[in-house]
């Protein structure tokens, strides 16, 4: 299979302030999966508890989603319960977290699965990032990774290890900043570019992503929802968005990364519009190409011509914004 995800099935209970879901379906891996399905065949590496339900393996199955690396063990389902700041829902406050079966979780890659080209470690620790990295036939053509401050703060010398080894490093703002104990996110960037990766896609909430490679700096806004539901599981359905359509382009050009930005936006914000993986459920490719044509029309303008100017000088010396000329 073209892609493969290695993370985490969980049950999430959340609210928000447009209320309150108990037990729905998430996890790194779920969001990430869902959404890249869209785009190309991706496979799930992950681990559920007994009590996983039937429901919720054939809503994975729906999607074309391979969950032969789905392991069943014995005990409880991943379970993490959150209430969102409804104020500002980029904050949330962790109210219980349960690893139950994920915690002796040691990820397995099945003989296809090994010779994936594209690989997306997502937000686990550090080293089974990279034992999962390691059981892989050869290097595979892209391999993106996702990381928290939890493993920033604790483990630091394993993630940067890990890091080192990947093509694209998916962190937020805040994340980027604590990595690497800069203040400003271009040097920041910067920073993390000269330890291996190519590319560094930096996740800014409500304010966008900013896409950096050794030759060029991208900026994609985010798409404009007016009833935000629930934000969690946005990032990872950037993430998927944005591998699953590089997996299916195989375009890693400066154009070709820069609409995976676009395509990871787009899924992005379509997740924020229903509680867990809701949403998913009703929405079409024209639903997801139209986005995609609304996001680039919203940061598309034309460029001055060869004779033009922002600004000009008055007889007084004062610059005249807009006077074009």
């Amino acid at each position: 299979m073209p892609l493969v995800v290695v993370g985490t099935v969980a049950y999430d209970t959340v609210t928000t302030e447009a209320g309150y879901r108990k037990e729905s379906l998430g996890g790194s891996a779920t969001y990430f999966a869902i959404s890249s399905s869209f785009f190309t065949k991706v496979g799930i590496v992950a681990v559920v508890g007994n009590d996983f339900a039937d429901d919720d393996k054939k809503l994975l199955d729906s999607y074309g989603i391979n969950t032969t690396g789905l392991e069943i063990a014995e005990g409880k389902t991943f379970r993490w319960q959150a209430i969102y700041d409804p104020k500002n829902l980029n904050n949330r406050r962790t109210i219980d977290t349960q690893l139950n079966v994920f915690e002796d979780f040691s990820p397995k890659l099945s003989s296809s699965q090994r010779k994936s080209d594209y690989l997306f470690l997502g937000n686990i620790h550090p080293t089974l990032q990279l034992k999962v990295l390691e059981q892989m036939d050869s290097r595979p053509k892209t391999v993106g990774l996702d990381t928290m401050d939890l493993w920033i703060d604790n483990n630091r010398e394993e993630l940067t290890r890990t890091i080192g080894l990947v093509d694209i490093l998916f962190m937020d703002d805040r994340e980027v900043k604590l990595f690497t104990q800069e203040n400003n996110v271009f040097k920041a960037a910067k920073t993390i570019l000269a330890m291996g990766p190519r590319v560094i896609v930096v996740k800014k909430g409500e304010h966008g992503v900013l896409l950096f490679n050794e030759s060029d700096i991208f900026a994609v806004p985010a798409f404009p929802i007016t009833d935000v539901i629930d934000p969690t599981g946005a990032g990872d359905c950037f993430a998927g968005g944005f591998m699953g359509h590089l997996a299916n382009t195989e375009d890693h050009s400066v154009v070709g990364l820069r609409k995976s930005a676009i395509a990871g936006t787009v899924m992005g914000s379509l997740a924020v519009e229903k509680f867990s993986t809701q949403k998913f459920i009703s929405i079409s490719n024209e639903d997801i190409n139209e986005r995609f044509r609304s996001i680039v029309t919203m940061s598309t303008f034309d460029p001055l011509d060869d004779h033009e100017t922002l600004s000009t000088l008055n007889p007084n010396g004062i610059y005249l914004a807009g006077d074009l000329n």
